[in-house]
C-alpha cells in the first residue's frame, strides 16, 4: 500500500474479531519497530507480545479499552538506557517508544491489521501484574488484530485542522 494511502486511512479499530494476526504479519509489524530510530541508537525499546488468556485478563484488568482484540503489545523503554538531553529535564525514553509504537502502527496499517493505540490504564499497574522490572517503563498498550464487522472509524476520523492552524512558518 502506498505510505500516503496507509496515513489516510488507518484508523483506531474499536471492535475486533477473534482472528488471530499472522505470524509473518506479527513480525513484520515487530519488525518495523525494531528498525525505528532512537535517540543515539540506544533502541532502549521492550516490547512485550500479549495473547493468552491470562495475559489478556491482566490487560482487561487495568482498561476497558482492549476492545476484544487477540493480540496486545505493551511498548516499553528501558529509563536506565536512555540519553538524558541538556538541561537535564528530560530524556529519549518516551520519545523513542513512541517512535517505535508509532512505526508499529503504520505497519499493521500497511499489513492489513488494525490497531489502536491505548493510553487509558496505570501503567505501574500493569507493569507489576506483568512482572517487569522497575527499570522497564510502560509507554502504551496496543490493541491489534482485525476489525469485527460493523467496526469502522469514528465520524470525525477524516476532520482535520487545515495546515494553516497547526503549522507556523518562522
Amino acid at each position: 500500500m502506498e505510505f500516503k494511502e496507509v496515513v489516510k486511512n488507518r484508523y483506531s479499530c474499536k471492535k475486533y474479531s477473534d482472528r488471530q494476526v499472522e505470524e509473518e504479519k506479527l513480525d513484520a509489524i515487530l519488525n518495523a519497530g525494531r528498525l525505528a530510530p532512537t535517540a543515539k541508537n540506544l533502541q532502549e525499546q521492550h516490547v512485550f507480545v500479549l495473547q493468552s488468556a491470562e495475559a489478556l485478563a491482566m490487560v482487561d484488568a487495568v482498561t476497558p479499552c482492549r476492545y476484544g482484540a487477540p493480540t496486545v503489545l505493551v511498548v516499553a523503554f528501558d529509563s536506565s538506557n536512555v540519553f538524558t538531553y541538556p538541561g537535564g529535564k528530560r530524556d529519549s525514553g518516551v520519545e523513542d517508544a513512541t517512535i517505535v509504537a508509532t512505526h508499529m502502527i503504520l505497519a499493521a496499517a500497511d499489513e492489513g491489521v488494525d490497531s489502536c493505540w491505548v493510553n487509558f490504564f496505570d501503567p505501574e499497574k500493569l507493569a507489576g501484574m506483568l512482572g517487569l522490572p522497575k527499570n522497564l517503563e510502560i509507554l502504551m498498550v496496543m490493541d491489534l488484530g482485525y476489525a469485527a464487522e460493523g467496526a469502522g472509524p469514528l465520524p470525525n476520523h477524516s476532520s482535520r485542522k487545515p495546515l494553516s492552524e497547526t503549522v507556523a512558518y518562522m
